[in-house]
């Protein structure tokens, strides 16, 4: 009898069955995992409070004491900026958190189950038929146990597992070229008053702007510390994943001191390829969120954000389409969801050709185009009176790079 069967209990399947339950519906959420459980992206966009606020989460967030973030700070050699997120043009949270995953994850999966969602963990889903008037979905539990669900919709939240994509042949190709990460939990021992920690640090290689670091504090006096380069730049290297982190680092001097008395505390992990896109975000009785249908990079944290709009979305055309409504899951659902999607495409790209680097360091800037700019790297991307989002943000952030070189 379940309305809406969900797979993943991560961010958007957590949010997606808080706010279907909330509406009377039966949902069912399938973890293939144990939680609490690792996963990368610990720094938050002041949108993703926003939409927890929405979902009635935020309360159980705020209450777990997660290092406050009220922006970031961009720093290559001798340049520097940074962005405060009470800054941004838009309305909304002006305030996130940077959080251990396995804590953030658990505290939303257990508030989306105190809201009436039936949340399963330790279950694989291993096939689904999508051709019949219901979707037919069988699972595999941990004891090797099967079963068949009939639910009226299914929602993909399963993450970098990306489920459906691999069952119904939905994956493509992304557009951008294969980079790898590097990435580590330190213990960081920064002396007191030399790093803002309410600021997630984005740091860049002089000598080669593509490599870029990420420092990412936590309350505990621990640090999420991630390095993003090309996988040609990562051949230059040689050794463990720790000994290529650790060299990779000390090409950036300042962020290498910053840290000279730091040890890791969770081995250092690698992806490879991490880029991922789909043919479809919808198709007959399903749909999917966040990663499940399409990463970009972790450059901006945008992938929770863009986790939680999905799940909002979703949640509010299967409302309307299950109270008898005419949806269209394209309209609705996957052009709403994309147009805040390319406009993080356009920046990633612009970040990676050097031209939003270029504006993010200029140094006689706008304040108006500032506080734009902001609260793109705020994650309020949806907001249509922003010029920098949507279909026009490529051709005026180029622009907008242009004018700046012209002025350095």
């Amino acid at each position: 009898m379940t309305d809406v069967l969900i797979i993943g209990a991560g961010p958007s399947g957590a949010v997606a069955g808080a706010l279907l339950a909330q509406q009377g519906y039966e949902v069912l959420v399938l973890e293939r995992q144990v939680f609490p459980r690792f996963s990368i992206g610990e720094s938050l966009l002041a949108n993703s409070m926003q939409l927890l606020q929405e979902a009635g989460m935020f309360e159980a967030v705020l209450a777990r004491g997660f290092q406050f973030k009220n922006g970031a700070a961009f720093v290559c050699d001798e340049m520097y900026s940074e962005f405060n997120f009470v800054d941004k043009v838009t309305a909304g949270s002006p305030f996130t958190f940077q959080v251990p995953r396995a804590d953030f994850d658990q505290t939303l999966a257990n508030d989306a189950a105190r809201y009436g969602a039936k949340v399963r963990y330790e279950v694989e889903i291993i096939a689904i038929a999508v051709s019949g008037e219901r979707p037919v979905v069988t699972s595999k539990s941990a004891d090797g146990s099967l079963e068949t669900h009939q639910p009226r919709f299914v929602l993909d939240a399963s993450g970098f597992g990306r489920t459906l994509p691999r069952l119904l042949d939905l994956e493509k190709p992304s557009s951008f070229p294969t980079r790898a990460a590097l990435f580590c939990h330190i213990k960081d021992n920064i002396v007191s008053g030399a790093f803002d920690r309410q600021q997630i640090r984005i740091g860049i290689n002089s000598t080669d702007r593509e490599i870029w670091s990420c420092l990412i504090p936590f309350s505990n006096g621990n640090s999420s510390l991630g390095i993003v380069a090309s996988k040609e730049q990562h051949a230059k290297y040689s050794g463990t994943n720790e000994e290529r982190l650790w060299a990779m680092i000390a090409d950036e001097p300042k962020l290498h001191s910053l840290i000279s008395n730091a040890h890791t505390v969770r081995p250092v992990g690698e992806i490879v390829g991490y880029a991922a896109n789909v043919k479809s975000l919808h198709g007959p009785g399903f749909a999917l969120l966040g990663n499940a249908a399409e990463f970009l990079d972790p450059v901006f944290s945008s992938g929770v954000t863009i986790a939680l709009q999905s799940a909002k979305l979703a949640a509010q055309t299967l409302d309307r389409q299950f109270r008898g409504e005419r949806v269209s899951w394209q309209t609705d659902f996957a052009a709403a969801l994309m147009f805040g999607v390319e406009t993080f495409r356009t920046f990633v790209s612009g970040w990676y050709d050097l031209s939003l680097q270029d504006v993010i360091f200029a140094k006689n800037k706008d304040p108006k185009i500032h506080r734009m700019i902001c609260s793109v790297l705020a994650g309020y991307v949806w907001d249509p009176a922003n010029p920098y989002n949507g279909p026009q943000s490529s051709r005026r952030l180029h622009a907008l790079a242009q004018m700046c070189r012209q002025h350095a």
